[in-house]
Formats: C-alpha cells, structure tokens, sequence
C-alpha cells in the first residue's frame, strides 16, 4: 500500500508542477493589458483566475491535514473582483506564494497521510480525495489561464505543448 500511496503523491506533484509551468509559460506571454483584460462582463481575467487559485491555495493548504480546508479568514467573493492598480509583480506573488503553499503542505505528505481525513467547507473528505479535488480544480484554471493567453497573443502564440502543423 505503502507503495502505491508513495507513487500518487509523486505523481500528484509532477502534475501539480506541470499546472504551475504551463500557466507561467501562458503568462509571461500576455502584456500587461492583457494579463488584466476580460475577455467579457461575465469572464475573468487571467489575474483574476490567479488571484482566486491564490485564494483557494491558502485556504486549502495552509494547516491541511489539522483544519478545514475552507478557512474563516478567505473572503472568496473579493477574489473575482479587481481592486484596481494591481500589477503584474502583485499577480505573480499571489502565484508564487500559492503554490509555494501548496508544494509545502503536500510534500510534507507522507504515504499513511492519504487514508487520513480533511474536511474542505465541513464536508469529510480523505487526503487522497483532496488532492484529486484541487488537482481538477487547479488544472480547470491553469487552462483558462492558457485559453485566455493564447486568444490574446493570437498568431504570435508560441505552443507550450505540441504546436499544430500549419
């Protein structure tokens, strides 16, 4: 068991710094305008979509395994909305500092750590399912993320993955 436990939390954090890199190499694609631009009223921006995973990473990940992964402290609403003269440094120190957060809480993780239980908004889950929760979660946006940049950069996009033959 010991074995197979150990395989999915590597396996959860090369994934988990895969997320990380893509959305970096998005990011550092988009001026300025852009890292701030909605696309439409009802769309977020990519430093919106960063300042909620930062949001959603704190919460989730600071104190794991000892307290509720949605913490009394996170105003989730305050995180879609812009509060005006952010930069682009302040949006990758929410990046930096979430997962930062993240990769902290879940190297700490050992193979027995997986069959213990977490609660995320009072709701019981096990450490394995959490991980699997956020991983969703965070691969969700980092693709937002990624949608958005390359709509904006348009022809002049360089792929992060397999580029398409043209």
């Amino acid at each position: 068991m010991h074995a197979i436990a150990s395989e999915v939390l590597g396996e959860s954090l090369h994934n988990l710094r895969k997320y990380k890199n893509l959305g970096e190499g998005a990011i550092e694609q988009v001026s300025d305008a852009d890292l701030f631009r909605a696309i439409d009223d009802e769309s977020l921006s990519i430093a919106l979509i960063v300042k909620h995973l930062h949001g959603n990473m704190l919460s989730r990940w600071r104190d794991f395994l000892t307290t509720d992964g949605e913490k009394p402290d996170r105003d989730r609403d305050s995180e879609f909305v812009s509060g005006g003269g952010e930069t682009r440094e302040a949006v990758m120190e929410w990046w930096s500092e979430g997962w930062a957060e993240l990769f902290s809480a879940i190297e700490a993780l050992r193979p027995p750590d997986l069959e213990r239980t977490v609660t995320i908004r009072g709701e019981p889950h096990s450490v394995l399912q959490a991980i699997l929760r956020q991983l969703t979660h965070y691969a969700y946006h980092v693709g937002q993320i990624v949608y958005l940049a390359k709509h904006f950069r348009g022809a002049e996009w360089e792929s992060l993955s397999i580029p398409k033959k043209r």
